[in-house]
């Protein structure tokens, strides 16, 4: 073995569990402690400024630079007072991280001396450079201004010495270059879509809100064998490396006892998570060895997303204390499962009803049936950008396999709701309408309570399903940033909804009746909607020639899937919602190609050095060792005896050989390739031609080496191979 992978493995070998340092405190007792929440605000700012941010963050409203004064005066009381000595922007620029510059709380005093100095102007906006990050041609370098401004409705926390202040980010001229800015803007036309609607049925409702609860699958590796292997240290994924033996065909990963060593950096991840206000609820072993999964309960959409980019973060900082790297590459390891990140979409009343909840009376199961429909009218209309704002170089790794959703948007509604839409598309205005939340099932034995079961099962190959009082968006990747798929259902929605609301007035207007008017907008939603609906088995290559028939968009190039934002319809529909203009949209998808240009030159890159200075020398040393044995053999044999002894190792060395050529010749193919593809200069066509002519190197260069690890000497390979990395010791 390599004398680096033995240190590795030596060292992975002889972990032992990192105690966990667990506050004798109940959960309650410090959840948010980090956080300037409510609690925070009664206790440091006056009654007045209290009330007036807490308006602003209630109803979306702006806060006066005298308020922020106070605000700001209040909330470095608290920061200094936790030991806290700088104090940034937090915000979330179009790279899926976050960004932030940290300046001390610190001014001159005017006698020689530093005072603790933080203003409103401070707290409200800060100036970071535009320029040096993805813009999409929206700044040049020689226009280097941007701002980031506070959002007030997400409170600042603490992370080590430092006030974290969510906010936006824009550019000078005013255009978004982040998530949050355009994530808050459909959030807002969501909203008021959705209440105008609501109003139908109950004209009491005054703001809807949209809530978000993400499901973060992930890995852990050792860091000793993530440090030795570089192609995870530089891309978050094995570029190479043979599938070991046993790895999750048994199943016994899933849901089974979490390791000792994983323990003990849950319990520390899940401290560091309520201190910051992150409500984080389930932890459970995955499908894939060393693959895990963590839950919160559902926060409001902007919070919510927040609070998974700064998991992300954490959850990076705590596994080192343990000795472990977070991947959360979608498809880190080859032969087993990827990971995703659910997001678990719905809307509430601030009456407190769930919109995708059936109620017990007409009225609401009417309301009911609006809200589903639509939704439904808003993922079939606009499937291909659904799938555009999930689409990502790593993400086309893990979509599509028997292991998460395929790269068709489709939505699964479960038997009994498939039959009330189908009811509903046949029923007459005085017909009833029933739903039903819950049904029973008793199993019929013994000690085993009658259960409640929902008005769905679950479809784990659905893109979209629903859920039972939720939508299930399941195609996002682990790595991403929410915001990208939120912000454009969210517009998707709002915009159905705001041409549902004006049909039906004009129906209305002609002489209809209200609840007349509905069902026929309806019914012809339902009819209309139908080739999205699925309620089969998503991974068959059957469904695939059905969704083409459907019309549905089955693109699987990546590049051409970010096709979808520009298309005329799409961009209409930003522009009505006024979450993105157009010139925005133009520049996200350059940000776009470039991203994905760079992670597969990256991994060509990688794999090239891999290919040619860790494995070929090895691989020829170890054919060198065979070559001396033939040698030897000849000299100690005769002839008939050398050629029956010495055929394996003829045949082995020939294939070696076989592989070493192909190899080589086709890492030079790729960086010729690469060339080719950098002398581009539209980064559309230079994207797809990433994606056609480099890309597939990287399979077929793998496949080649991943066979010459089963026959080089296995002291001799360079790598720790799956089986040391998939298996936490």
């Amino acid at each position: 073995m390599s004398t680096t992978r033995f240190n590795a493995v030596e060292k992975a070998s002889n972990r032992k569990a990192v105690e966990a340092v667990t506050p004798d405190r109940k959960v309650s007792d410090y959840y948010g402690e980090n956080v300037f929440n409510r609690k925070a605000m009664k206790k440091y700012l006056s009654k007045e400024t209290y009330k007036a941010l807490t308006h602003s963050i209630d109803n979306g409203t702006s806060i006066d630079r005298e308020i922020a004064n106070h605000v700001a005066a209040g909330m470095r009381m608290w920061a200094l007072e936790k030991g806290v000595t700088h104090y940034t922007h937090w915000f979330q620029p179009l790279t899926d991280g976050t960004a932030e510059k940290h300046d001390a709380f610190v001014e001159h005093d005017g006698n020689g001396g530093m005072i603790e100095e933080f203003s409103g102007k401070l707290l409200v906006q800060q100036e970071p450079d535009a320029s040096s990050f993805p813009n999409g041609g929206l700044r040049n370098t020689f226009e280097a201004r941007g701002y980031s401004a506070w959002d007030p409705s997400s409170p600042a926390f603490i992370v080590d010495d430092t006030l974290c202040i969510p906010t936006v980010f824009i550019a000078y001229t005013g255009e978004a270059l982040d998530y949050k800015t355009p994530l808050i803007r459909s959030v807002e036309a969501l909203s008021k879509a959705a209440k105008e609607v609501c109003n139908y049925f109950d004209e009491d409702v005054n703001k809807i809100t949209c809530f978000l609860g993400w499901e973060q699958e992930y890995f852990l590796v050792d860091e000793d064998l993530y440090s030795a292997r570089p192609d995870l240290s530089l891309t978050e994924r094995t570029l190479l490396g043979h599938e070991s033996a046993k790895n999750q065909q048994l199943d016994d990963h899933y849901f089974g006892s979490i390791p000792s060593r994983v323990q003990e950096f849950m319990k520390d991840l899940e401290i560091e998570c309520y201190k910051l206000g992150i409500p984080v609820k389930t932890r459970h072993n995955e499908v894939a060895p060393n693959q895990f999964e963590l839950a919160p309960i559902y926060e409001e959409c902007n919070l919510a997303n927040d609070h998974n980019q700064l998991l992300m973060s954490v959850m990076k900082r705590v596994s080192r204390k343990h000795n472990f790297r977070v991947l959360l590459h979608e498809k880190p390891f080859m032969g087993v499962n990827g990971s995703g990140k659910h997001c678990n979409w719905s809307m509430g009343t601030d009456t407190g009803k769930n919109l995708f909840s059936p109620g017990q009376n007409r009225e609401d199961n009417l309301r009911f049936i609006t809200f589903v429909v639509n939704t439904l009218m808003a993922v079939y209309k606009y499937n291909a950008l659904l799938k555009g704002s999930i689409a990502s170089a790593g993400n086309a790794y893990r979509l599509g396999a028997n292991e998460a959703p395929p790269a068709i948007i489709s939505s699964f509604l479960g038997t009994q709701i498939s039959e009330i839409l189908d009811k509903f598309e046949n029923s007459a205005i005085e017909d009833a309408i029933e739903v039903d939340d819950k049904k029973r099932l008793s199993l019929g034995f013994g000690q085993i309570p009658e259960l409640l079961l929902d008005n769905t099962d679950r479809n784990r190959t659905s893109p979209f399903a629903f859920t039972g009082n939720r939508f299930e968006f399941r195609a996002p990747g682990s790595s991403c940033n929410c915001g990208s798929a939120m912000l454009a259902l969210n517009s998707a929605v709002a915009y159905q909804l705001m041409q549902f609301k004006e049909e039906v007035d004009n129906l209305c207007q002609s002489g209809k009746s209200k609840e007349t008017a509905i069902f026929e907008v309806l019914k012809a939603y339902i009819k209309e909607s139908k080739p999205i609906r699925f309620d089969g088995n998503g991974y068959s290559d059957e469904w695939k020639e059905e969704a083409a028939k459907r019309g549905l968009d089955c693109e699987s190039s990546i590049p051409l899937q970010y096709d979808a934002y520009l298309k005329p319809e799409v961009i209409e529909m930003f522009a009505a919602t006024h979450v993105l203009s157009e010139k925005e949209l133009e520049a996200r998808n350059e940000v776009k190609w470039e991203i994905y240009i760079k992670k597969v030159q990256i991994e060509a890159r990688v794999l090239g050095d891999l290919s040619l200075n860790h494995i070929i020398p090895v691989v020829i040393r170890y054919q060198s060792l065979l070559l001396d044995n033939i040698t030897k053999l000849k000299a100690t044999f005769n002839e008939e005896d050398y050629l029956e002894i010495s055929a394996e190792q003829q045949r082995l060395i020939r294939k070696i050989a076989g592989h070493i050529n192909a190899v080589t010749k086709m890492v030079d193919e790729m960086i010729e390739a690469r060339k080719r593809a950098n002398r581009i200069t539209d980064l559309r066509s230079k994207a797809i031609a990433y994606h056609d002519e480099v890309a597939p190197y990287l399979d077929t260069i793998r496949e080649h080496i991943d066979d010459l690890e089963l026959m080089v000497d296995n002291q001799m390979w360079p790598l720790p191979k799956y089986r040391e990395l998939l298996f936490i010791r």
